[in-house]
């Protein structure tokens, strides 16, 4: 008598067998250089932040008075995993990403109930925070290349994210290019900043707080 799973494992093709092996071989680096490649201008590196670097942007949040965190562009989720790890248990990480493979990835991988991954743009935060319940954000995070984001759009978000922000809150910005600085100058008095070099590539650090 003929086995059907063995009869239908025959009929999947030879390059589907090598997909699949290659996509858990990978894993989420595969994933992450899948997303470099199909939007190279919305996504700031080929290589993932060092835990090095994940620490040193991290190191100024109070996480006791965190209720909403919100990231921009959290790939595969290298920032969301050290942000739910020190997030107490009633607070909410929201990750906006305007490539859905990321987004359906990460909904898949991160069982959180504290996490909430949107496919959408960082240009409409105010209406995603609002949409999740919440009015403003304690602090948002974005590693995205500003200074190669389609005319208008870096601006967008430095302006909605200093409207989304509370008093006290900080925006979170690492970046390659010290360039960065200038879309947060307009809208933040007080901006912190720092370069870590324990990263590929080395990177420039800022944290914008709003007053």
């Amino acid at each position: 008598m003929t086995n059907p799973r063995a009869h239908a494992q025959s009929n999947v093709s030879p390059i589907r067998k090598i997909r699949e092996k290659l996509k858990r071989f990978f894993g989420p680096w595969g994933m992450f250089v899948k997303g470099f490649i199909k939007h190279p201008v919305m996504v700031g590196s080929i290589v993932p932040s060092s835990p090095t670097l994940i620490r040193h942007m991290l190191r100024p949040v109070d996480w006791k008075n965190t209720k909403l965190f919100v990231e921009y562009g959290p790939g595969v989720g290298t920032f969301c995993r050290p942000v739910l790890e020190r997030m107490a248990g009633d607070a909410t990480l929201i990750a906006i990403d305007t490539n859905e493979d990321f987004i359906d990835y990460l909904r898949k991988d991160i069982r959180d109930s504290r996490f909430v991954a949107v496919h959408g743009s960082a240009a409409d935060v105010e209406e995603i925070v609002r949409a999740h319940g919440f009015e403003q954000a304690d602090y948002v995070l974005s590693g995205l290349p500003f200074s190669t984001l389609p005319s208008g759009v870096g601006p967008a978000i430095a302006a909605a994210t200093h409207r989304v922000l509370r008093p006290g809150g900080a925006f979170l910005v690492y970046q390659f290019r010290a360039r960065a600085r200038d879309f947060l100058a307009v809208h933040f008095r007080r901006i912190d900043n720092a370069f870590e070099w324990v990263n590929i590539p080395p990177c420039f650090l800022f944290w914008g707080w709003k007053e």
